[in-house]
């Protein structure tokens, strides 16, 4: 029996399609409901399903009137406001290409992706901007400022641009954990794709009121926190100070809060200073962005009552792989492959058997898969068997479907002949007391000898020999780390992924 999840095609998406039109589709429907509520900042604004669109499109109306054309690049440099989300789907509505980066990217960088993608503008906010090097690097480029994207909003509104659903919408960079960031192509269908992660993961209904703890412009939020309650009706919720974390359970309570999204490391630093949390109109949690440890998840559900439900994705492919109220994950799973979904693991030659670790992959002909990486020769890059994209993560997939986590394939460490996780040792050491947060990898101790290293963040220095007796019953011999080391704090990315490959740089430079 082969490792190969396929239960049928989902349906096709329409032929005349606009993402931003699919997801202010209630707009008409239900114009005076509440669309987003921006919360915890110094006042609470509200917008409603007409306004949001009226704003949506008088912006696209606005980028055209500047004689910008369909397909054209807008490079987004917005930081958390409700800017971000009206330039993005504006962009998109009318047909141009919006290119959202992180507000933390340097000056260096900002440079580096003006250079690839020669966009045609910037919507830029002078606080984050970088604005000397923007008009530098490429003269022919419209600067809009603040100022006058905002102006934009009371103009009359244009219409939506329907088309091919396969045609660009816009364009994401990768988050470069696995080497340099590269710019991934979504069509206009990845929205209709979002379809499949409904009963199959978040399980939005049009009363729920979700809240996602991350910033307007991150893609995650993006997705998560805004695409997918409005396309199902339902109420997005944002807080405006979205970097402080021991308010988030007074917000979640206040407002009625249904659903909880985020990333592990906030449920994590949420618990840490609360191990009872009261939030009687929370139905479950969701979380992604990596892998949540199931000790993580069991101390979530203690502390509510409330199950998380985690979700597997990539800036390629968005979720296709979670857990959801009618399909919970087994203990050591992320969940199943979403009714829709065309998943395998595999090897070089095709899927492998039931229970063997290979490279987690997805159909190339998934609704949700990238267009393609932008200036790639190939567009999705070498598939396997002509058919399946390759993820570049691990993975384990049982009879049932499930599949377990196994880690990146440059992240799986060697030791003894043995393959190992880092996630599976991870998981052991978190059941040791006030270790903290833990990264496990390997590094080279001298030529050619490498052994596996754990780094923890607990506020006292551990007893190796304790840690060591602590381990030897919960890990073979090989899998158990050879080092120890204290550090202050794990080193992250910008969607919070641990780099390990810091750690790596982090110890050569100790020693």
């Amino acid at each position: 029996m082969l490792s190969l999840f396929d239960k049928g095609p989902p349906p096709s998406c329409p032929a005349q399609f606009n993402l931003a039109a699919y997801a202010l589709r209630h707009a008409s429907e239900t114009p005076n409901k509440t669309a987003l509520e921006l919360i915890g900042g110094s006042h609470h604004d509200i917008w409603n399903f007409h306004r949001l669109e009226q704003a949506v499109l008088a912006t696209g109306a606005g980028l055209l009137d500047r004689g910008l054309r369909p397909g054209d690049l807008v490079l987004l440099r917005l930081g958390h406001s409700i800017d971000f989300p009206l330039s993005f789907l504006g962009a998109i509505a009318v047909g141009l290409v919006p290119v959202p980066c992180a507000a933390q990217l340097t000056e260096i960088e900002i440079a580096k992706l003006i250079l690839d993608l020669a966009p045609a503008a910037i919507i830029y906010d002078p606080e984050i901007g970088c604005f000397a090097t923007e008009r530098a690097a490429n003269t022919a480029c419209q600067i809009i400022d603040l100022a006058a994207l905002r102006d934009m909003r009371q103009g009359p509104p244009a219409s939506y641009l329907r088309g091919d659903p396969n045609r660009l919408a816009y364009i994401i960079y990768t988050s470069g954990s696995s080497g340099t960031p590269r710019a991934v192509m979504h069509a206009h269908r990845t929205i209709w794709a979002r379809r499949m992660m409904g009963a199959d993961w978040a399980d939005i209904h049009r009363t729920d009121r979700l809240l996602h703890a991350g910033a307007f412009n991150w893609t995650y939020t993006l997705g998560t926190g805004l695409l997918d309650p409005w396309r199902c009706g339902a109420t997005s919720v944002i807080s405006a100070t979205p970097g402080e974390f021991n308010n988030l359970p007074q917000l979640l309570n206040r407002h009625e809060i249904t659903i909880f999204a985020a990333v592990p490391a906030v449920f994590r630093k949420i618990l840490a200073d609360q191990t009872t949390l009261e939030l009687p109109k929370l139905r479950h949690a969701l979380s992604a962005g990596e892998k949540m440890p199931d000790t993580l998840q069991n101390a979530w559900r203690g502390a509510t009552g409330c199950p998380v439900y985690e979700a597997y994705g990539m800036s390629e492919c968005s979720t296709f792989i979670s857990a959801s109220p009618s399909h919970p994950a087994r203990p050591g799973a992320v969940g199943l492959p979403q009714t829709g979904r065309r998943v395998a693991i595999v090897d070089n030659d095709g899927p492998v058997a039931i229970g063997t670790q290979g490279m987690i992959a997805i159909s190339r002909h998934d609704q949700g898969l990238m267009l393609g990486y932008r200036h790639a020769k190939q567009a999705l890059g070498r598939l396997v068997d002509g058919e399946w994209f390759v993820t570049g993560d691990q993975g384990i997939m049982d009879r049932d479907g499930q599949i377990e986590y196994c880690g990146r394939a440059d992240d799986i460490m060697t030791a003894g002949g043995y393959r190992v996780s880092p996630l599976e040792v991870e998981a052991a050491l978190r059941l040791y007391p006030n270790i903290g947060d833990i990264a496990v990898t390997e590094v080279e101790v001298r030529p050619h000898v490498s052994v596996i290293a754990a780094f923890y963040t607990g506020s006292v220095d551990l007893d190796h020999d304790a840690v060591n007796r602590f381990v030897k019953n919960r890990l073979a011999r090989y899998k158990q780390p050879r080092l120890y080391v204290h550090i202050s704090r794990l080193p992250t990315g910008p969607n919070n992924k641990i780099l390990r490959h810091k750690l790596r740089d982090y110890y050569k430079a100790s020693v």
